[in-house]
């Protein structure tokens, strides 16, 4: 292959089409590196690969042990503050072990109870839904009989009645699900008082079993990890309220009952992306047709599309780009792709992983970065002069 390039000749300032060919051993030797770096990432990526593939296999132990460390990350705080303050690590891990499931027993209460209070009203608000839409089929445009819905709902019975196998797998393998939930929810709160009983002891014991030089540079990337998982959660409840108050504040203006329990069901679910908020809005919504009707119903959903809309894409990234030293556009491809991945439980994680990797890159950085020379200036020649 040969290449043209425009040259200047002569003093006059014409121009010459000088051709050069391209040297044999320069292009030996960049393919050479290319195969090599080709190599090594192929390598790095089936390292990547067998470490995803290790850790769906231990996924039944590592995800409570997540949940227990996002949980650590809120109650680690209070329980350090009274270890400082003389309390045995024990004493302290019990009692805010035990503060804390009382304040998720309350948050269900304070849940639950309104609702149950209001169940009558409920079921007869979603009778009275199901004779509107009735009603509603049977005006224009659709002008559908009394028959036609008849025959409508007997088609439905008919085609349920013949996956009655399919509906009893899919119930059994929801009770299996919940089950495991309750299960991964009981150690994760164990491990969680284990981590506030001991987990300031961790790193010096950690530091005690590496050799050589990991026993300096790994407590040094944990203490960065833990400190931007903190951030994480911390930034992730800030979002669930600034939802909780934004959409309760537009429920109460529309005159939706039950406002309360609302807002707190959407400051939970905003700890579960995607589905959390999708739960929560239906909730609403369903609330506002039984009890106010449909107008009130598509203005409550109007404004809890809003309202997701500016904390999907305005609020959370920037609060947790911040929280995190991440780009807010990196916050949205991770957890997008997080998504794809591993569905609820990728978008969840997708974030805190990407802090880590950052924070990891960040300190390999530092370590294999050449230090600046500060320029002094030349030596200067002589003896000096002494006064």
């Amino acid at each position: 292959m040969t290449g043209l390039r425009w040259r200047r000749a002569d003093s006059q300032g014409t121009l010459r089409l000088v051709q050069r060919s391209l040297s044999a051993t320069k292009s030996r030797t960049a393919l050479h590196r290319a195969a090599v770096v080709t190599g090594q990432l192929l390598l790095v990526l089936l390292g990547v690969w067998v470490a995803l593939r290790l850790l769906g296999i231990a996924w039944s132990v590592v995800w409570p042990l997540v949940l227990a460390l996002l949980l650590t990350t809120l109650t680690e705080p209070p329980a350090r503050w009274l270890r400082n303050h003389g309390w045995r690590p024990t004493l302290a891990a019990i009692t805010v072990t035990v503060v804390a499931l009382l304040i998720v027993i309350g948050t269900l209460v304070l849940i639950v109870v309104p609702v149950a209070n209001q169940s009558s009203e409920l079921v007869t608000g979603v009778q009275d839904g199901i004779q509107q839409a009735r009603d509603w089929a049977s005006g224009p445009p659709l002008n559908l009989g009394d028959d036609q819905v008849t025959k409508g709902i007997d088609s439905a019975v008919a085609k349920v009645q013949s996956s009655v196998g399919s509906i009893i797998t899919f119930t059994l393998s929801g009770v299996s699900t919940v089950v495991n939930g309750i299960v991964t929810a009981v150690v994760a709160i164990f491990l969680m008082f284990f981590f506030l009983k001991d987990g300031h002891r961790f790193l010096p014991w950690l530091r005690g079993q590496l050799p050589g030089r990991l026993a300096e540079d790994v407590p040094i990337v944990a203490t960065r990890s833990w400190n931007m998982l903190g951030s994480f959660v911390r930034s992730q409840a800030f979002v669930g309220l600034l939802d909780a108050v934004c959409i309760g504040i537009g429920l109460w203006i529309v005159g939706v009952p039950l406002v309360l329990p609302l807002a707190v069901l959407t400051f939970v679910a905003a700890f579960v992306p995607i589905v959390g908020a999708f739960f929560a809005g239906f909730v609403a919504v369903l609330i506002a047709l039984v009890f106010n009707g449909v107008t009130d119903a598509l203005i409550v959903l109007g404004i809890i599309v809003l309202v997701q809309q500016l904390e999907g894409n305005v609020f959370s990234p920037m609060i947790q780009s911040r929280g995190l030293g991440l780009h807010a556009g990196v916050v949205l491809l991770a957890v997008t792709l997080g998504g794809n991945l591993a569905g609820i439980v990728g978008s969840l994680l997708a974030v805190p992983v990407a802090g880590v990797i950052a924070v990891f890159w960040g300190y390999l950085r530092e370590q294999l970065s050449e230090p600046e020379i500060e320029d002094v200036g030349p030596e200067p020649s002589g003896d000096p002069v002494s006064s």
